[in-house]
């Protein structure tokens, strides 16, 4: 409901709950702790998926395909509006951390040879995330794990034909 309205009230999602928005407010004491709730959610699953990857120890292919779809699979479960939570200074911090974690996964990806060192610094970083984020949405028909082979096929060898390349 969320992610289809980030505006939506709190008796609007008790509404949707089915339960009175009493018994939201018994459990959130304001809309803010209810978004925090949500955003600490979405970031525990986000870590989850990043320790899953294990990105420092699996090979960089794999690491990069379980990342992929692990991210995938959050962007399903908790398809908020990301921006709103960086309000919150533990949120920014965590993201932070996040980042980094994958900042140097990227890097090792580079460095033996998956992703390709003549890049600008951080384009892959930057281009990844909204792949998985349309994938996410776009190829709702697939699985979490089809939809990070799609992602993933594109990252490493782009969208062009083999005789363009």
């Amino acid at each position: 409901m969320l992610a289809a309205d980030p505006s939506a009230s709190i008796a609007a999602i008790a509404a949707e709950a089915g339960v009175d928005r009493r018994t939201v407010y018994r459990r959130f004491a304001s809309r803010e702790d209810l978004m925090a709730a949500v955003y600490g959610a979405r970031y525990d699953a986000v870590e989850e998926a990043i320790e899953a990857a294990r990105l420092r120890e699996a090979p960089v292919a794999v690491a990069l395909h379980r990342y992929v779809e692990g991210i995938i699979a959050v962007n399903r479960a908790w398809p908020v509006e990301t921006s709103r939570m960086l309000r919150d200074v533990t949120i920014r911090q965590r993201r932070r951390r996040l980042i980094d974690e994958v900042d140097a996964f990227l890097r090792r990806a580079t460095d033996e040879g998956l992703l390709r060192s003549d890049l600008p610094p951080g384009w892959v970083a930057t281009v990844l995330p909204p792949l998985m984020e349309r994938a996410a949405e776009d190829l709702s028909e697939l699985s979490a794990a089809q939809a990070a082979d799609v992602v993933v096929d594109t990252l490493l060898r782009g969208a062009g034909t083999p005789q363009a390349r």
